[in-house]
């Protein structure tokens, strides 16, 4: 055995965390399902009872939580599905730069600079416009998977 301490320099990520295994005939509507590595929230569940020998099956409907796509799957319902760790967290608008990305205040006082406003174009323009009328802006963010943006608005009232 040796004395010098051993450093491991990891850059693999398994991406277990990102998700949990939930049994696919629990998972209901409204809930969350991870469909070709997309987190999606499930619109639409049936279950179909198959033959003598067959497993019953469940058909998940679900729109992609980052960019509205619809997706679809079937699996049995005894095994196992994906399920994405989804989190909402709100955050107050600081500044609006003109690249597109948002300067956002943290709980603890810190900013945040990485996001973009959203591509969904009725909230992008409230946001424009209630952040060029000076009002307090609150967004939230959703992230799950690695991947963050903002879904929704509130107005706090003026500066």
């Amino acid at each position: 055995m040796s004395d010098e301490e051993q450093h491991f320099e990891s850059k693999a990520d398994a991406g277990a965390s990102k998700t949990y295994p939930q049994q696919a005939g629990t998972i209901r509507k409204s809930g969350y399902i991870v469909i070709k590595n997309r987190p999606c929230k499930v619109v639409e569940v049936s279950t179909s009872k198959t033959g003598k020998h067959g497993h019953a099956k469940c058909h998940f409907v679900a729109i992609d939580i980052f960019n509205g796509k619809k997706l679809e799957d079937i699996v049995p319902s005894s095994h196992n599905c994906d399920v994405p760790h989804v989190t909402r967290t709100d955050f107050q608008l600081i500044d609006i730069s003109e690249d597109g990305f948002v300067s956002l205040l943290t709980e603890n006082g810190n900013t945040k600079d990485d996001l973009k406003l959203p591509t969904d174009e009725s909230l992008l323009s409230q946001i424009k416009d209630g952040f060029g009328e000076g009002k307090d802006l609150v967004v939230t963010v959703m992230s799950s998977m690695g991947e963050e943006q903002i879904c929704a608005l509130k107005d706090i009232g003026p500066k």
